[in-house]
């Protein structure tokens, strides 16, 4: 599951987990976001609607990172005026910087059960002091059929309590029909 797996994923449109647009849960936690200053990382990204969805709104401090270029490139076409410095064609485990705020969406469950420890721990590397990471994960058996690969609320919390404080982790009652009951909204705050 390396660049060229994900690049050869979206140049045959094998995008099952892409819906198109933000999602709805997402939509509903960017609309109560207040501070339009944060600084905002969507990794693996993809199409990133989400960060189109906040740049939209009148966010400018996000950043977008990807392993793959074509969906980079979608995302460039959809919304040419978005800053090239904040459009990051990488390995989220490359990363280095600081952020306020971590938006999952698809990513975590798309990576080898192997690497989500490696996740958990690099997100709280990534983020600063008290930020939060927040998002979505599947809530379906795990299965090696993937991607995405689906687990469990008591699986994931293994890997996240020691590096975060659990706001809320909570069945989704707001997700796409395609979607309804397979959903898992999450706010963590870093320890």
């Amino acid at each position: 599951m390396n660049k060229e797996f994900w690049s050869s994923r979206y140049k045959e449109n094998n995008t099952g987990w892409d819906v198109g647009q933000v999602s709805t849960p997402l939509k509903e936690y960017i609309d109560q976001l207040q501070d339009k200053n944060l600084k905002i990382l969507i990794p693996g990204a993809g199409n990133s609607y989400e960060a189109e969805y906040l740049f939209k709104k009148g966010f400018r401090n996000i950043w977008i990172c990807d392993i793959a270029k074509e969906p980079i490139v979608n995302f460039k076409k959809r919304l040419p005026q978005f800053p090239e410095s904040q459009i990051l064609n990488v390995d989220f485990f490359e990363l280095n910087d600081q952020f306020d705020l971590i938006l999952e969406q698809t990513f975590f469950c798309a990576l080898p059960v192997d690497l989500r420890p490696d996740y958990a721990e690099k997100s709280s590397e990534l983020l600063k002091s008290g930020a939060k990471l927040c998002g979505l994960l599947f809530d379906f058996p795990l299965s090696p059929d993937g991607p995405p690969f689906g687990g469990s609320k008591e699986e994931y919390l293994t890997y996240f309590s020691p590096y975060f404080k659990i706001n809320i982790f909570e069945r989704c009652y707001n997700s796409i029909k395609p979607r309804q009951g397979k959903e898992l909204f999450f706010n963590f705050s870093k320890k």
